[in-house]
């Protein structure tokens, strides 16, 4: 029987709910974290639907200091969410300073509570041209820092750096995944915009991948 060894980081986006799937029989706890962004409502009710299917605890963790004491377009409402690709230049006030690091670092002291031995987290390649701590070389960093700071080595897992959304995409679907059960949207509405960047980069994953998009865009 596989061993139950680890945290995951899970948002309820494309991309944390096909690592969920893909890491299922190892997952002990599912971790959401409600930053008061724009789509966090939207997201969390996507994380406990596919954390109820598959009978893998989930808690959401509050942390409305960022709110309140961070800036980020990301937190300032759906009207501040600028449109484009993750690339353009625009989409860097979308970034939640350090948010990773400091998600890592709560799921990271879960793990040891619980004796976990990992933490999962879905960032990918197509991250990396905006938000720092999705680069390969924080992982790496962070990483050595959760080993070097626990007492049985917690390490970071991160399976997707280095590829594609496209390719999450093609592999959540050999494993049956609903994408329409997913949620992605900056700006938090009932359907996704269509336009955002977040918006953009899923749509062009389908289209890369070559699967049908079972999203609903109001553009």
């Amino acid at each position: 029987m596989t061993q139950k060894d680890s945290v995951i980081i899970y948002s309820g986006g494309l991309d944390s709910t096909t690592l969920l799937y893909e890491e299922r029989e190892r997952v002990a706890l599912a971790v959401t974290f409600d930053y008061g962004s724009n789509h966090a409502a939207r997201e969390i009710a996507c994380a406990r639907l596919h954390c109820a299917r598959l009978g893998i605890e989930h808690v959401v963790i509050d942390l409305a200091f960022f709110k309140q004491h961070f800036s980020s377009s990301l937190l300032s409402g759906a009207d501040a969410i600028p449109d484009g690709d993750y690339a353009d230049s625009n989409m860097r006030s979308t970034v939640v300073p350090f948010r990773n690091g400091i998600m890592l670092s709560i799921a990271c002291g879960l793990a040891e509570s619980r004796g976990l031995k990992r933490v999962l987290i879905a960032n990918h390649g197509g991250d990396h041209a905006i938000y720092p701590d999705c680069r390969p070389q924080f992982v790496a960093a962070m990483d050595a820092a959760m080993q070097a700071g626990t007492y049985d080595g917690v390490q970071l897992v991160a399976p997707y750096t280095d590829i594609s959304k496209a390719d999450i995409v093609r592999r959540g679907v050999q494993l049956g995944i609903d994408y329409g059960e997913t949620y992605s949207c900056y700006k938090g509405g009932e359907h996704h915009c269509g336009t955002c960047g977040t918006c953009t980069e899923r749509r062009e994953a389908f289209l890369e991948a070559g699967i049908p998009d079972p999203t609903t865009y109001e553009k």
